[in-house]
């Protein structure tokens, strides 16, 4: 990509009266330099059946050319016209609680084949339409597309189908995978396979949730396929991914295999929202970001964020632009508002646009002027940054459905609240906010070597020829710390009857029997200091088998049971973590699995936020982001090696038995003063950087205060 893409989605068609060519030049005075359009209204693309009129999206297409705009064109498929449910009432998804109603989006069965075939002929008559405008830069298919638990007769036969190839059409192979002689729902024949969504068989339930993803997969790979007939070289195709939904984007999306599903573009989206005003910590935004840029492998596209959002949304001053140089930094490609202004009327009347209902400029927008006009003068050095990240998460649909079906916490009187994402957010926020940046990795990764240091979050379900493999890539000189929860069933849900951890032990040198919810547990450790914490939520009782406990329960009950270990294994280190901590603890234990892996922390940590990439000018970019509303001072040090006082050599050691964190500690200072007294790697030399919106120079060793709600970023 030539250039950051920043924009917001426009629906002119949604606007109380004509504005359109205000708001273009209201958007071109903002530095806007593309739009989103076309995606919501598919009974305006075609009030009647086979009765088309594209008018407000050549309108829009055209006006945005006049003022130097480009237009990214979604399908309009994600929302179905009142007259296909009339004729066709079959469209709409019958799920566990029924036959859908017609009023919301995203009600339809996407297998339908009369849903299909018009979404096809709309599809089709839209490229005709704007395929050939030459500001038009690409298509986005559907919109945050799942499967919207579509279940109905159609779709079960399909998952029919879809288990006989799965199980080369053996049924007794099935009913012995799935544990289905459990309260008789044992399956004797394929024609008398029974309604799915009435099932209690966590095996049998989650192979239909990996169908519905695969639903999602086939569904947009169909969509890329007729827009790839139209579209030029020049065009791309992308899709807005979006994750699980806590009230705002939280975690790994248990409806879509973002992996799978972003093989159909060319270049993965993503809507990412989160907390804001004091709430605003940039965890969210560096996790959608770290994800979707790993699920494609490359740079990606922000199609919606907040502008103001719900009023618990509304930006402090300083934020919006905070927020946007966010997701540059985690390797974003665009920022785009969801969206340009407020509607007035409809269920999202009070999720507010860059501009209020007034359609007035507001602080909002005079900040967004200010992000654009920087856009604009340095985004040539912030577009296409690179990461290369020796550390990754393994991240797994399968694992998320696992444990929606078998929470960690659940018990006879409670349903229990922690699943997968959980885990996930717990580890990952802690290494975000010491900025330790991760790429994550799927269960199909066949590169695990590239990383020096993977975390396996609650690996419920996996297959055995994926725990081989990481055993194998300890064996070959990588470090994993895996928690608990892992390795614990199949693929198909069924728990293994091996010794747990299974398979992993062998890697893990550590083997359990039992677990418990820990009440008045905490951890003691010889090897860590300051591990005195409490343990909550979900515990497994250790028994080293070859490996060291470096720390144990502290509890009259659990005595001497280990809580986390360490085995050597091979060449490389396997670190268990058997029991839940809280932020602290797990600090502690981070931090020496990094230093056990060699890779080096930034001295900064929360509430600065330093993220990396290179340019495309062979430069590296670091950002300094402040989320806090007091000014914040960072040293830049110049290189690492530099920094902690290490040659070149040093500086790649691979340690393999681990660091106590007080010498870590120490070890750090001797780096920073023989830093400061010029020695290491680079000694004699100071190195020199341009923080790129001021275009001061600064030199190694400066002092870099950031204001509130701020940032810094400099170019080296």
């Amino acid at each position: 990509m030539k250039k950051l893409l920043y924009g917001a989605a426009y629906y002119e068609e949604y606007l109380p009266y004509d504005r359109l060519r205000q708001d273009a030049e209201m958007m071109k005075a903002a530095g806007f330099n593309i739009v989103r359009i076309a995606e919501s209204t598919w009974s305006t693309c075609e009030p009647k059946e086979g009765v088309f009129d594209f008018t407000h999206v050549t309108r829009v297409i055209d006006a945005m050319d006049q003022v130097g705009i480009d237009v990214i064109v979604g399908t309009p498929t994600y929302a179905v016209p009142a007259w296909m449910v009339k004729k066709h009432p079959e469209v709409l998804a019958v799920t566990k609680a029924g036959r859908n109603l017609y009023g919301p989006r995203q009600n339809m069965d996407i297998t339908n084949p009369d849903y299909l075939f018009y979404a096809e002929r709309v599809i089709r008559r839209l490229m005709e339409q704007t395929a050939h405008k030459k500001n038009v830069a690409g298509f986005q298919l559907d919109n945050e597309t799942k499967s919207y638990k579509t279940a109905g007769e159609h779709v079960q036969k399909a998952f029919v189908e879809y288990l006989k190839e799965v199980f080369g059409n053996d049924l007794e192979k099935m009913n012995r995978q799935f544990g289905l002689d459990y309260w008789s729902n044992r399956v004797n024949s394929w024609e008398e396979f029974p309604d799915v969504r009435g099932t209690i068989n966590g095996s049998l339930g989650a192979e239909f949730q990996k169908f519905q993803r695969k639903l999602v997969t086939d569904f947009l790979s169909w969509q890329a396929g007729i827009v790839k007939e139209y579209k030029r070289e020049d065009q791309f195709i992308t899709h807005n991914f979006d994750f699980e939904w806590r009230g705002y984007s939280y975690g790994v999306q248990p409806e879509v295999n973002h992996f799978e599903a972003a093989e159909s573009v060319t270049i993965a989206g993503a809507d990412i929202y989160h907390p804001s005003q004091d709430l605003l910590t940039g965890e969210e935004i560096a996790f959608g970001g770290d994800l979707i840029r790993s699920a494609k492998g490359g740079n990606y596209l922000i199609l919606e964020t907040e502008a103001q959002g719900f009023p618990g949304w509304t930006p402090y001053p300083g934020q919006l632009r905070l927020q946007a140089y966010s997701h540059i930094a985690s390797g974003a490609n665009s920022v785009m508002y969801w969206h340009w202004h407020s509607l007035h009327n409809a269920v999202e009347t009070y999720w507010k646009g860059l501009l209020s209902h007034d359609f007035a400029e507001n602080a909002a927008y005079r900040e967004a002027q200010i992000i654009g006009r920087e856009f604009q003068e340095i985004g040539s050095h912030l577009v296409n940054l690179r990461k290369q990240n020796r550390a990754a998460i393994l991240v797994s649909n399968e694992s998320f459905t696992g444990l929606e079906w078998f929470p960690i916490d659940a018990d006879p009187a409670h349903p229990g609240k922690t699943g997968y994402n959980d885990v996930v957010r717990w580890l990952y926020n802690r290494l975000y906010r010491m900025n330790v940046e991760c790429d994550f990795i799927s269960p199909a990764c066949r590169k695990l070597e590239q990383y020096d240091l993977i975390f396996v979050p609650a690996l419920y379900a996996a297959p055995e020829s994926l725990l081989k493999r990481l055993n194998k890539y300890v064996a070959e000189g990588g470090h994993l710390l895996v928690t608990f929860k892992s390795g614990f069933a199949d693929e198909y849900v069924k728990v293994r009857t091996q010794v747990q951890p299974a398979i992993l032990g062998e890697c893990l040198g550590v083997e359990y029997h039992q677990f418990a919810f820990p009440r008045r547990v905490r951890l003691k450790s010889e090897y860590y200091q300051g591990l005195d914490q409490p343990v909550h939520t979900f515990m497994e009782l250790l028994i080293p088998r070859g490996a060291k406990a470096l720390a144990i329960y502290d509890h009259e009950g659990w005595d001497g049971y280990g809580a986390v270990t360490r085995n050597h294994y091979g060449k490389g280190t396997a670190t268990y973590l058997g029991c839940m901590t809280g932020e602290e603890a797990l600090d502690i234990i981070l931090k020496d699995v990094l230093a056990c892996a060699g890779i080096d922390r930034e001295e900064e940590s929360f509430p600065v936020i330093v993220r990396k990439g290179r340019n495309d000018f062979g430069k590296e970019v670091i950002f300094y982001l402040n989320y806090s509303p007091k000014a914040q001072t960072v040293v830049w040090q110049g290189n690492k090696a530099a920094r902690e006082g290490k040659g070149a050599e040093e500086g790649q050691r691979k340690e393999t038995e681990g660091f106590s964190n007080v010498s870590n500690d120490v070890k750090a200072e001797q780096g920073r003063k023989a830093a400061r007294e010029g020695k290491g790697a680079e000694e004699g030399q100071r190195r020199e950087g341009t923080e790129l919106i001021s275009g001061k120079k600064i030199r190694q060793g400066e002092v870099l205060e950031i204001a509130p709600w701020n940032l810094a970023v400099l170019e080296v």
